[in-house]
């Protein structure tokens, strides 16, 4: 919470009297961190020197960690509700070759202090209301289900809502306690959980398994008449697809969130120096006015690899024109952006440009 110190007694200040996050690159402080299941933490920040958080339920944001070997950017959902603005929260799971959330793990304690960017995403109920959903999901991919969901708990408890979520084990469910309180808080929330296998560890008397035709109906018989919105693995998510898209599913109405969406071409820039091949001047100069420095770029090279090379930093993360972390404001000339989602028409307009997916036509002038 943004706190005004009188004495040493902390006083809490309305909503009204706080500036909202900046959301281009914002400094926050951890608050807590908590264990959610194996490999699991939630870890909840608020902003250095006040300020209050601006989202949709089921967006994300980009975070900066500095490890040792240089700064990382990492895309998360946000897992917590933009009606309780005070507070954000991300909650990621480890895995066993993951380097950023690891680090994250290891380094980041209450008191801890990281930057971050954002908030970016389509992936939200907030553009598509309906009268029921379907959020399903499995294991981390619970986490803008949840947000939604605790979103719909604040400001419409009367919500009609089923949730599926799947794990490997009953142990490793996300928010299980959590989620069998909104259970009995909401009228109108079906929850049901599908862990693949039973385990010692916790006792599990329901259904197990993989996802199918024959569980999904089960579970959400009425889907046809629901807005669906599925995060998971890509195996369980093409599943998902799959079965409604086989029952006659208006797919308009099917959203899916993933961060796994392929850059549309290979970085030239790595070719080239793997080649051999000595650069030369294209005549497409991209001039980085915020660094004061001029770069070639070369033909179907980004601005980003462009910005590289000349030792320009422009932070990023997926490189693949969905986050938005690569933003900057073109100043001048003409650029074939194809981007993925990362960034609204109302940036558009305003002259930005995500650095990733963006190459020049012309010389290019950008603020960074």
């Amino acid at each position: 919470m943004s706190l005004m110190m009188t004495g040493t007694v902390p006083v809490p200040l309305p909503l009204d009297e706080i500036k909202p996050w900046n959301a281009t690159r914002q400094m926050l402080v951890c608050t807590s961190v908590v264990d959610e299941a194996p490999h699991v933490k939630t870890f909840t920040f608020v902003v250095e020197n006040g300020g209050w958080f601006r989202y949709l339920p089921g967006q994300f944001i980009t975070v900066e960690l500095r490890a040792k070997d240089g700064d990382l950017h990492r895309t998360y959902t946000v897992s917590s509700s933009p009606s309780r603005p005070y507070s954000i929260s991300i909650t990621v799971k480890a895995q066993p070759n993951s380097i950023g959330t690891r680090w994250m793990f290891e380094s980041i304690r209450p008191g801890s202090r990281i930057r971050a960017y954002g908030p970016n995403g389509h992936f939200t109920l907030m553009r598509h209301p309906a009268k029921k959903y379907l959020f399903i999901s499995a294991g981390s991919g619970i986490t803008p289900m949840m947000s939604m969901l605790r979103w719909l708990s604040d400001c419409d408890p009367a919500a009609d809502v089923t949730f599926v979520n799947s794990s490997r084990r009953p142990e490793d469910f996300i928010f299980r306690e959590e989620l069998e309180m909104l259970a009995c808080r909401m009228p109108n929330l079906t929850l049901c959980l599908l862990p693949e296998i039973r385990s010692r560890a916790s006792p599990w008397g329901g259904i197990t398994g993989r996802i199918d035709r024959h569980k999904f109906a089960l579970f959400a018989p009425d889907f046809m008449s629901r807005e669906i919105f599925c995060c998971g693995p890509e195996p369980f998510m093409a599943a998902v697809s799959s079965i409604v898209r086989s029952e006659g599913f208006d797919m308009g109405r099917f959203h899916q969130e993933s961060f796994g969406a392929s850059s549309f071409a290979e970085p030239i820039q790595k070719e080239v120096e793997e080649s051999g091949v000595e650069r030369t001047s294209s005549g497409l100069t991209v001039t980085f006015l915020g660094a004061g420095k001029d770069a070639d770029c070369l033909p179907g090279q980004t601005i980003l690899e462009a910005a590289r090379h000349a030792g320009v930093r422009i932070p990023s993360a997926c490189q693949s024109g969905i986050c938005g972390t690569c933003r900057v404001l073109k100043r001048s000339g003409n650029v074939d952006m194809r981007h993925n989602g990362g960034i609204s028409q109302q940036d558009i307009s305003a002259g930005y440009v995500l650095a990733c997916c963006s190459r020049p036509l012309s010389p290019v002038e950008v603020d960074a």
